[in-house]
């Protein structure tokens, strides 16, 4: 412990767990295992922003912690292709310059993240194959084929002299996943069998009952749904989901219809998937501009924006200024996706302009059956935990109230040990009985524009205060004594309707002439006491009207 709290480099005889992401939230998941002098990092991923960072669309963890050891930094494995799980590579990668390694689909991805960032030729990534070992460092590696709503998804197997540690990655048991193969269940027990210390769990679905589901049913739904409908047919989804492309081309081609691709990430997982084997066997997509061509009852659109995001193919179709695409009264938009927890505002909204529409929707709360999750049920959890039967319990890709159920569940399936470690919280595993250690930084970052910047930064806070409170701008000329010339100019945003409220224009200027003679005659000769004394007496003034405290702003101006 006193050596970790020194140098931040774990003992040769040391296994230590520190997740500086994805452990208290779900998305941008940065997890961190330090054995022997060296750190081995799995994943480095992103989230996305909401209306409570204005103007920020992607968020990430704050790496400082092993950036500043990054000489100790001996790889980052990448589980798989998710955003939340490599989508911080491009943004953070210069700050590591560590080797990466990954299975061939998702090296492809992440090649043309790596590309748009002017990095392709700088970041080196070593492809595993499915199934491969190898070793970084003093860590041992063994891929994990599992399941999941991507392809190649890894669990790693990460052995070292002290121990040996399974983390997961995002998960589920399919037996029909239709695209990859199946998870490879004969490893999985001959991992547990040779003992684990530990296993880094997926948390995501811990309070779901049963089992998540297969793909395979979601693809035969599809087809008997798209056979319902006369017009032209939309189905939404994740771009990522290869299996749920194909399944969606397959129902076209089952009503006859032609299948066209809508939106630019659908075309750069639809290439990286035939780079390494995937949707081989189905027919030629049809570009948006083809699909226009095609008889409303004989073209299925698969589009982007199953989530609300207004700039996606399916949001500028609501908006009607997708320059190809275009629905009628009618046509059928049929959402194959889960709404992710903070989106319910942005899916609500797109749904309501398709209503207006008179698009006839069909959700994953209609018992269509046409979405399952990629991630473990509870009795899929179980599953896990009697084939690996680990010492230790470390619950990981979830909010704090996952975490805590996850390891609840993992003491009632007879695990030794369970612990719940948010970010920052570093976990000893080895040697001895496992402990807390040490706390350590952990942040986020905001793209802000083309900078990062800290999530808790001064702007962003003084942004938000914008959004909530508005602004006002107060111009005084007044003497040497501090004696008003004119009457104040004051501007206001997002305060009061000035147009209407010219009651509450009048009443600023009372207000700032009031809070200038209240003051004493020595004070108005210094530039300081003026300005906090009109700002405080103008804030005040609005907060008892309006309800409203602004970002206040003072121009002095003596002559």
């Amino acid at each position: 412990m006193i050596g970790f709290e020194h140098t931040g480099e774990p003992a040769n005889d040391e296994l230590l767990f520190v997740s500086l992401g994805g452990a208290g939230e779900i998305g941008m998941n940065l997890n961190l295992f330090g054995h022997d002098g060296a750190w081995l990092m799995v994943d480095l991923g992103i989230t996305f922003g909401d209306e409570d960072t204005p103007g920020v669309d992607v968020i990430m963890p704050d790496p400082t912690f092993i950036e500043e050891r990054s000489d100790t930094l001996a790889g980052l494995v990448l589980t798989h292709a998710h955003e939340d799980h490599l989508g911080a590579v491009p943004y953070l990668w210069k700050r590591l310059r560590c080797p990466i390694y990954a299975t061939p689909f998702t090296a492809s991805i992440l090649r043309r993240k790596l590309a748009e960032s002017n990095l392709l030729k700088e970041a080196v990534i070593t492809e595993i194959p499915l199934s491969g070992r190898f070793d970084v460092g003093p860590f041992n590696i063994e891929l994990i084929t599992l399941t999941h709503s991507i392809p190649e998804p890894n669990a790693c197997v990460i052995r070292t002299s002290a121990g040996t540690v399974m983390h997961t990655g995002d998960w589920k048991l399919d037996p029909d996943p239709m695209v990859g193969p199946t998870t490879d269940e004969a490893a999985l027990i001959r991992v547990g069998e040779e003992g684990v210390l530990a296993m880094t769990c997926d948390s995501t679905n811990v309070f779901v009952a049963g089992h998540s589901g297969s793909e395979g049913d979601v693809r035969d739904s599809l087809e008997k749904l798209v056979s319902r409908f006369d017009n032209r047919v939309v189905i939404a989804c994740f771009a990522s989901n290869i299996a749920r492309l194909e399944s969606a081309a397959y129902a076209g081609l089952a009503n006859d219809r032609s299948v066209a691709l809508v939106g630019r990430s659908l075309w750069r997982f639809y290439e990286a998937a035939q780079e390494n084997g995937y949707l081989t066997d189905v027919p030629r997509f049809l570009s948006p501009r083809e699909a226009a061509d095609v008889p409303r009852d004989k073209i299925l659109l698969i589009c982007t924006g199953s989530q609300g995001e207004p700039r996606s193919a399916l949001g500028r179709i609501a908006r009607g200024d997708h320059p190809d695409v275009f629905l009628d009264p009618g046509d059928a938009v049929i959402f194959s996706s889960r709404v992710i927890p903070g989106n319910e505002k942005s899916i609500n909204r797109l749904q309501n302009r398709l209503a207006g529409k008179d698009v006839e929707l069909v959700t994953s709360n209609d018992d269509a059956n046409i979405h399952v999750s990629g991630h473990p049920a509870r009795d899929e959890l179980s599953q896990m935990y009697q084939w690996i039967r680990p010492k230790i319990a470390v619950p990981v890709h979830g909010e704090l109230r996952h975490l805590q159920a996850h390891a609840d569940l993992a003491l009632k399936c007879q695990v030794p040990e369970a612990f719940v470690a948010p970010n920052g919280t570093v976990l000893r595993l080895a040697p001895g009985e496992a402990a807390v250690i040490d706390e350590v930084f952990s942040g986020k970052l905001a793209l802000d524009g083309n900078r990062l910047i800290s999530l808790g930064s001064g702007v962003m806070r003084e942004r938000r205060g914008l959004v909530i409170n508005g602004t006002a701008v107060v111009t005084l000329v007044v003497d040497r004594n501090g004696a008003l010339q004119t009457d104040p100019q004051i501007s206001t945003q997002g305060v009061f309707d000035k147009d209407v409220d010219q009651d509450i224009a009048n009443g600023m200027i009372d207000a700032v002439i009031d809070a200038l003679e209240d003051m004493p005659a020595k004070s108005r000769r210094t530039d300081d006491a003026v300005r906090d004394a009109v700002r405080i007496g103008l804030r005040r003034w609005l907060r008892a009207i309006c309800g409203k405290r602004p970002k206040t702003e003072i121009h002095l101006v003596r002559v």
